[in-house]
């Protein structure tokens, strides 16, 4: 058994206004599978597909408090589209951002929402992921976060370090998903989390047993009335195991 990467989830105080915010951004469609919930995709894109992770918005009246500790990096071609991406950002409405980077190629941006962004200069690697060069969590660890994503997902881990590590779908397409070693600890539930899948036809307790078995545990809420399963990563991140699909 495993799962991939499927989306990630957004929460938003207006999930439209900020839907379209991204999709903009993106170049990606919208739609809504239920009130308070936008969802976006590549225009003509069939879900799930390893080519892209999707975005889901959804409504929470809880204000960002903090850094979030998952965020995009945006790939550009050249010196030119970086900069040309950044003003048109600008425009619809994303700010520039300090979170203490210093002088660095890229350009720390925040949605309209404040949700913290990276518009990056050209780099070989993300030439062929889509709008979305990296999936990026702060982390503690990246060693041990690897081991058990890798675990976790059928995705290929490409690279690990003391202060990063990389993975990349099996299929070699679509985003990176990058873990970063940073000093800061995790003080509140995440505004922006990882939801994965299994595969059609496998068995959805059975891959919760195997993702606890990894290091996963109980986030300790009420999950009585969903559909999906809550979890959290051995560095306490919250993320959320969909059915199969």
């Amino acid at each position: 058994m495993a799962t991939r990467l499927v989306q990630i989830n957004m929460k938003a105080h207006d999930d439209s206004a900020l839907g379209r915010f991204w999709a903009e951004a993106l170049g990606w469609a919208i739609d809504s599978e239920a009130p308070g919930v936008t969802n976006l995709t590549p225009v003509g894109f069939a879900y799930p597909d390893p080519a892209a992770v999707c975005i889901d918005l959804v409504a929470r009246p809880e204000p960002k408090t903090v850094k979030n500790r998952v965020h995009l990096d945006l790939a550009t071609t050249s010196a030119a589209h970086q900069a040309e991406l950044v003003a048109r950002l600008r425009e619809l409405g994303a700010t520039l951002a300090d979170v203490g980077q210093g002088d660095v190629p890229w350009t720390v941006m925040a949605d309209p929402e404040g949700n913290e962004f990276c518009v990056l200069e050209p780099r070989p690697r993300y030439q062929d992921t889509g709008p979305i060069a990296a999936v990026v969590v702060d982390c503690a660890d990246p060693r041990a976060m690897a081991r058990f994503w890798d675990e976790a997902m059928d995705w290929t881990l490409h690279e690990v370090t003391d202060d990063h590590a990389t993975l990349r779908s099996a299929e070699a397409v679509g985003p990176y998903l990058e873990f970063v070693r940073t000093p800061d600890p995790k003080t509140v539930w995440n505004r922006v989390h990882l939801d994965i899948s299994p595969y059609p036809g496998d068995d959805m307790a059975a891959e919760e047993a195997r993702l606890r078995a990894l290091g996963a545990t109980d986030p300790g809420i009420d999950q009585s009335d969903l559909h999906w399963r809550v979890l959290v990563d051995p560095e306490g991140n919250e993320f959320c195991l969909l059915t199969p699909r």
